[in-house]
């Protein structure tokens, strides 16, 4: 860039509604930048006052709705709130190359936001992911792409049972199987290397208001799936802000609750660990990365080891935590945009157990957690955590309704039982349906 600006801009690009988007562009403002958006109407967002103005998003037409916010803010960073938003930020930089001169702004800013071009297809292809790191000396489970049923036959009498297979261009877990079978395991590859159904893209567009899964859909693309060694372990997370290479700011988390198995985390706990950090060093500097990128791992039960699984190009659902001195990101933002070192934020809690807002909330509104760890509810925020009461609220009545349905169901297919045995079969049928 050219001369630092004191209050710089910055542009959140979202494609879907996910509430850590609008937490950290509210620790942004609080830190001092000017926060524009680009996101799907209804978005949270829009229940703060963290934004100067907000562009809509289209799905129909991704690369204009980024372009025109771009154009429209002039930002001296974009930040990309989800994998699909960093996929277009790609796009779009292949789109606007092809202008040359013409295009040549919008391509210096996006490189500057998220690091150089020949760093793209890396880190959205997981097995050349894996492959970068483990030249990095970084501890990776064995992985390999699985292109057909006899390729994962191959795999599997190699590497055994459980396998994790994963497929490119997904998040949040929609993407991810553990399999212990070779049923479930052919079953599994088949429906990750399926196109969109163009009936449930269709339900998306019309009522969420959703058109991300239209064009894989209608183009019949099947995403590249691989397959990783299963490591026995807990898992771990990091998320960093780093500039021109080097990590600026990291924060590093084991983590104690999820939505489910492969799905993202709703209580995390503080950790330091050296394999962790130095995995966000070294992957950094070969890529020569700038801005937020979020690192996977598996802590092996036996021997501690960190292995990485996974990248997330893009900002994670912790990166507005502000934990005190390196352990700020929107800080280290700020400090690296405008070429001035702020001082060390207070720390939001000194409890190093965090239940997620409103993550943790929608998991499970009686969740102990709720009261034991640090509850990370963005009180200045009032209208969204009235929205998201609303929300659990709507959960509940459903689970309630659900629930009544199963038990009359039941009650008409099941045999009658003595009066004294069916506290005891209640008990034996709620446990299996846990399990």
């Amino acid at each position: 860039m050219s001369t630092p600006r004191s209050k710089p801009t910055v542009l959140l690009a979202a494609t879907d509604r996910w509430y850590p988007t609008a937490r950290l562009g509210m620790a942004l403002a609080e830190t001092g930048c000017t926060v524009d958006a680009v996101c799907p109407s209804g978005h949270p967002l829009r229940l703060t006052h963290a934004t100067r103005q907000i562009h809509r998003y289209n799905g129909l037409v991704p690369l204009y709705s980024f372009s025109r916010a771009i154009r429209k803010t002039n930002p001296d960073l974009v930040i990309p709130a989800d994998d699909l938003a960093t996929r277009h930020l790609h796009d779009l930089y292949r789109q606007q190359s092809l202008r040359g001169i013409a295009g040549r702004e919008i391509c210096d800013l996006i490189e500057r936001s998220l690091g150089p071009a020949t760093s793209f297809d890396v880190v959205t292809a997981r097995n050349a992911f894996m492959r970068l790191a483990a030249e990095e000396e970084v501890r990776v489970p064995h992985s390999e792409v699985i292109a057909s049923i006899s390729t994962l036959h191959d795999w599997i009498a190699r590497m055994g049972f459980p396998i994790v297979l994963k497929a490119n261009g997904t998040s949040g877990g929609d993407g991810v199987r553990i399999i212990n079978t070779i049923e479930r395991a052919e079953q599994a590859l088949r429906k990750l290397q399926a196109p969109p159904l163009l009936a449930r893209a269709a339900k998306h567009a019309v009522i969420d208001r959703d058109f991300t899964l239209l064009r894989p859909s209608l183009s019949r693309c099947r995403p590249v799936i691989s397959a990783q060694s299963f490591v026995a372990g807990r898992e771990a997370t990091s998320t960093f802000f780093c500039w021109q290479g080097k990590v600026l700011a990291s924060l590093h988390f084991e983590v104690l609750q999820k939505i489910d198995a492969t799905r993202h985390a709703t209580v995390i706990r503080r950790t330091e660990h050296a394999e962790m950090s130095d995995a966000a060093e070294k992957i950094s500097r070969r890529l020569n990365l700038s801005g937020f990128y979020g690192l996977d791992f598996m802590i092996e039960s036996k021997t501690g080891h960190a292995y990485l699984i996974e990248i997330n190009p893009r900002t994670t659902q912790v990166g507005h935590l502000a934990l005190g001195k390196g352990q700020d990101l929107p800080a280290a933002l700020y400090a690296a945009l405008t070429a001035t070192v702020l001082p060390a934020g207070p720390c939001v809690t000194e409890n190093d157990t965090i239940a997620l807002f409103p993550q943790e909330w929608k998991r499970d509104p009686a969740s102990p957690f709720l009261m034991t760890a640090y509850h990370d509810v963005p009180w200045q925020a009032p209208a969204m955590v009235s929205a998201c009461a609303i929300a659990v609220q709507k959960q509940d009545i459903n689970r309630g309704r659900k629930a009544v349905e199963v038990d009359a169901a039941s009650d008409r297919t099941k045999p009658q039982m003595p009066a004294t045995a069916k506290t005891k079969s209640g008990q034996v049928l709620a446990q299996q349906n846990e399990i």
